[in-house]
């Protein structure tokens, strides 16, 4: 049975979207997904089904998260191999550009238009290097300050349609366990 592993976006951030990890696994489970687990409080979960489309998976998922919450959680879905491929790619980033001390994964629903990842590369300063992948964005800071800007969360940046964040350690973990 094929596994996928969702991010849910925006959970556990205030007092009305609580979703801890066991309710999250609960609902999955309810909504007849298999060997489910979660990584962290975060929303990071792995599910098997026997569907192969990546948006039904998304569907039932957000469709049993929001039956379960009262309220809609957007998630996005990696195929297994995916998963792995965006892990190998955050370390060749990683090792391309050197030390850095915060490195920003943006998981994406849609694939980056060439044109959309060439305009959001260009955002790219002496602090932050801002790299497209297929599905993914990067920004890696070689020095993390605190209240340095992100340039992915400007106007450009939220064109990038339905998105959530995770550092490259936790994608990393995540890929280690699931892909």
């Amino acid at each position: 049975m094929p596994t996928y592993v969702g991010f849910l976006r925006a959970i556990n951030l205030g007092a009305r979207r609580k979703f801890p990890a066991g309710a999250v696994r609960a609902s999955a489970e309810g909504a007849g997904f298999a060997d489910v687990e979660t990584y962290l409080n975060t929303g990071n979960v792995r599910v098997g089904t026997r569907m192969r489309s990546l948006p039904r998976v998304e569907a039932a998922l957000e469709a049993a998260f929001e039956a379960d919450r009262g309220f809609e959680v957007p998630t996005i879905v990696y195929g297994s191999a995916e998963l792995t491929e965006l892990a190998e790619y955050a370390a060749t980033l990683d090792a391309d550009f050197g030390a850095t001390e915060r490195h920003m994964v943006y998981l994406l629903r849609d694939p980056v238009a060439p044109e959309m990842g060439a305009e959001l590369e260009a955002l790219s300063n002496d602090r932050v290097r801002i790299v497209a992948g297929p599905r993914s964005m990067h920004a890696l800071w070689p020095v993390a300050v605190a209240g340095d800007p992100d340039p992915l969360s400007s106007a450009a940046g939220r064109r990038l349609g339905l998105t959530t964040t995770r550092n490259v350690r936790v994608v990393t973990e995540v890929a280690r366990r699931w892909g």
